[in-house]
């Protein structure tokens, strides 16, 4: 490694410094497995959540876990029991926190298993709905913290944990998740029952569930990750063409950034408030994306940038969002360059450049904005995305390409 490479790995990973998260530290989620059933005929889910816990110190006496609880208009979740390594425990369900006092406090790397009962409708975090074509849909949409709406989580980006879905859900859907598929069984009543698991810990915000139904297209294998493109039956040609340039832009960010970090690479067309959601393994973008002139080839490259940067390598608190999104945003820039040469590399830079101008002149912002606004979707502005690329593209002239892109590399890897 040169000096100029460890240069730039020192001012990386100095931006990786943040504040505490805010969950409890000393207790560290190891494994989620959620057993969701879903029904045509209400908008009420059951669940059951079993969570693995270690304890990473001594004395802590009480669990603390995420979940908006059923309110006066009749959304949220209502919990029926819990237990704590088998045993009922005792529980209270208050300011969408579920608090689960211990029988005696915890030792240093104790472990234990929670499971959740609960049930109800969700406000949001599942967005169940009908798409473009009428068809009912469920598809998970956590950003930001969002996945308290439907699952019994620690809901921040500093707990990263494998996943399980299991999903019964009626026969005539498909289900798309997070990870690798286990099973698929009819269970001969009119439901079929998918399972979905991570084969690494993922934030919650990026560990979802889409139901619906799905042309789906196995493209191609990349280095043993399975490329698809998920879509409805009405849009089944066009979305096939749009997204099957996923496999290139696979191959390029693999081949500078190190191995894809997961099982398969599942382009989804989804209910998502979000032009894209870079969830882990199965990006869910707008059901707009697919048009059939491969107008979103941009989008597509952002979203699969983010299954390193963002996913794999996730911020440890809001404020440091830019290290998903700016990395994505110039991860696609350099796309483009690759893709389309140089010149309209620039013009894509020139572009970002004046939306980052802009932005100045209406908000005197740093990029990273600690303590974040209460409302996280604050986030998103123009300092995350084009300025946090431009820091990248400034480094990469100091230190030039060849070591910009080792020095990414190291970075990823360690």
């Amino acid at each position: 490694m040169g000096a100029s490479t460890l240069h730039l790995l020192v001012i990386l990973s100095s931006a990786l410094a943040a504040p505490p998260p805010a969950p409890d530290a000393r207790v560290d989620v190891e494994r989620y497995v959620f057993r969701l059933e879903l029904s045509d005929e209400t908008d009420s889910i059951r669940g059951r959540a079993t969570i693995d816990v270690r304890f990473r110190q001594s004395g802590v006496q009480r669990l603390s876990l995420d979940l908006v609880r059923r309110g006066l208009g009749g959304e949220g979740m209502t919990v029926s029991a819990v237990t704590v390594d088998g045993a009922g425990a005792s529980f209270e369900h208050a300011d969408d926190r579920i608090t689960i006092p211990l029988t005696s406090p915890s030792c240093e790397n104790q472990r234990a298993v929670v499971t959740v009962d609960y049930s109800g409708e969700p406000a949001d975090g599942l967005i169940i709905s009908t798409n473009k074509h009428g068809d009912r849909t469920f598809f998970g949409d956590n950003w930001p913290n969002r996945a308290r709406h439907w699952l019994p989580v620690v809901d921040h980006p500093s707990d990263k944990a494998l996943v399980e879905f299991i999903v019964l859900a009626p026969v005539h859907y498909q289900v798309v998740g997070s990870g690798s598929l286990v099973e698929e069984t009819d269970l001969g009543d009119g439901r079929r029952l998918t399972h979905w698991r991570s084969n690494r810990p993922l934030a919650t915000k990026v560990a979802v569930i889409g139901v619906a139904r799905f042309a789906v297209d196995y493209l191609d294998v990349v280095d043993g990750v399975s490329v698809q493109s998920w879509v409805y039956p009405q849009d089944r040609e066009a979305g096939f063409h749009d997204y099957e340039l996923a496999e290139p832009v696979l191959r390029f960010f693999a081949s500078r950034l190190g191995d894809y970090p997961y099982s398969k690479l599942a382009n989804v067309q989804s209910k998502t408030r979000y032009g894209g959601m870079e969830n882990a393994s199965n990006i869910f973008y707008s059901e707009n994306s697919v048009t059939g002139d491969r107008s979103s080839e941009g989008l597509i490259a952002h979203e699969v940038a983010h299954q390193w940067f963002g996913d794999s390598v996730t911020e440890s608190d809001w404020p440091h969002v830019w290290l998903s999104e700016g990395f994505a945003t110039y991860l696609t820039a350099l796309y483009v360059e690759h893709t389309y040469g140089r010149d309209r590399f620039e013009q894509h830079m020139a572009r970002d450049r004046r939306i980052v101008v802009g932005f100045s002149q209406r908000a005197r912002q740093p990029i990273i904005l600690d303590p974040p606004p209460d409302d996280l979707l604050g986030l998103l502005t123009p300092n995350s995305y084009q300025k946090g690329g431009w820091v990248l593209h400034m480094l990469r002239d100091q230190v030039g390409t060849e070591t910009f892109w080792d020095g990414l590399r190291e970075y990823y890897s360690r």
